[in-house]
């Protein structure tokens, strides 16, 4: 592992032991996965209003699957902060993982690797998944070695089917492998996904089933979440409509069409040999899909900054450089957000407060151009059949 990533958790570290001694709070999100873990060791429902938190962090509810309670029972036995400081370093050596795969050999190693890493912090999703404390890097760090690493292996599937279990959104990524024609991998994948939550079932029976008949809907809004940080179709769409009656609906044919944009461009690019293309043409769909994809989410912008500096060409100078724009997050201070203030925005306000969800649009039709055939190609494939 390069030394920029290891001084970079070792400072996560040193972080959360400051602010354990101080007696500061850290780590919103990393707070609820210790208090879900202390609740399954205290014998009561996750899916209650949680009672185990931290003093100085949010009553928000636990909103993963029972099995993601479990993993996350060693964070039972540390500190809230420093339950932040191991995921933060953990996520570190994820980010890591992430960008060795991704980026051209020339970049993956030394002081470039280095900037690199460091222009990641710059990223919105990125610097507030880590100050939440949230899991976002570790899952895309399992798909992508799942997907990039360990393609080929008979071990190619588990991590996506880990990934799934602990968050349910990485399950698009089994249709990336049925799509893709690996199917004993996606076989794994769904073995696994299956085995993990007969564990959790088997263990904690009520609250299995209480997940997948209320918590899952119910815990984060997911008809009508017209936030802000609701950077996804269906966001857009509750916020355009002023969560209209018909809005979900509405959502679900977009979704439905962009997946059905999608395919095809996964195919293609996986064809032809372009594996992170197609990697990444699924992750920003998954995103627009989802009913709920909040900015954190999208830190899929990481492999996607490394898919465009492998690219020397000034189009994908120019696209990067609009990316690093587009998630720094600046413009969701611009416009008024919370209280429903989102259904009351101005068009210009629109544009802004949405700015993920046009980005990854935009994405996806730029990887779906990138996917058709090269003019060399089509002339190759023609003088074959002629």
């Amino acid at each position: 592992m390069p030394v920029a990533v290891i001084w970079l958790a070792t400072g996560f570290v040193g972080t959360a032991v400051v602010w354990w001694m101080a007696g500061l709070g850290l780590g919103v999100d990393s707070s609820v996965y210790r208090a879900g873990a202390l609740t399954l060791l205290h014998g009561d429902s996750l899916y209650a209003p949680l009672t185990t938190g931290a003093s100085w962090a949010p009553p928000l509810p636990f909103t993963y699957p029972p099995i993601a309670a479990v993993v996350f029972v060693p964070l039972a036995a540390v500190p809230p902060q420093l339950g932040w400081g191991l995921l933060a370093a953990a996520s570190a050596l994820a980010l890591g993982l992430v960008l060795r795969t991704c980026l051209p050999r020339a970049l993956a190693h030394g002081w470039p690797f280095g900037v690199a890493l460091l222009g990641t912090l710059a990223l919105e999703p990125v610097w507030r998944s880590l100050a939440l404390g949230q899991v976002n890097l570790l899952l895309m760090a399992l798909i992508v070695a799942d997907l990039l690493r360990l393609r080929g292996s008979r071990a190619s599937g588990v991590l996506i089917g880990v990934a799934a279990a602990i968050k349910l959104t990485p399950l698009i990524f089994v249709a990336h492998l049925v799509l893709t024609r690996r199917w004993a991998d996606a076989r794994r994948a769904l073995g696994t996904f299956a085995g993990l939550h007969l564990l959790a079932a088997a263990v904690l029976p009520g609250d299995t089933v209480r997940f997948w008949t209320e918590a899952l809907i119910d815990g984060n809004d997911a008809t009508t979440n017209s936030w802000i940080g609701n950077q996804s179709l269906n966001g857009l769409v509750q916020r355009v409509t002023a969560e209209g009656a018909t809005a979900f609906a509405l959502f679900a044919v977009l979704a439905v069409a962009c997946l059905a944009f999608a395919a095809p461009a996964v195919r293609a690019l996986d064809a032809r040999g372009d594996h992170l293309g197609a990697v990444l043409v699924t992750a920003v769909a998954g995103l627009l899909v989802c009913p709920v994809s909040w900015t954190h989410h999208w830190v899929w912008v990481v492999p996607l900054a490394a898919f465009l500096l492998g690219r020397a060409s000034t189009g994908p100078r120019v696209a990067l450089a609009a990316l690093a724009v587009a998630f720094a997050g600046w413009q969701f201070r611009l416009v008024p957000s919370g209280a429903k203030a989102e259904l009351r925005w101005t068009p210009l306000d629109a544009v802004l407060g949405n700015a993920y969800v046009l980005a990854g649009l935009v994405l996806l039709a730029v990887l779906a151009l990138h996917a058709r055939p090269r003019r060399a190609e089509v002339v190759t494939e023609t003088a074959s059949r002629s």
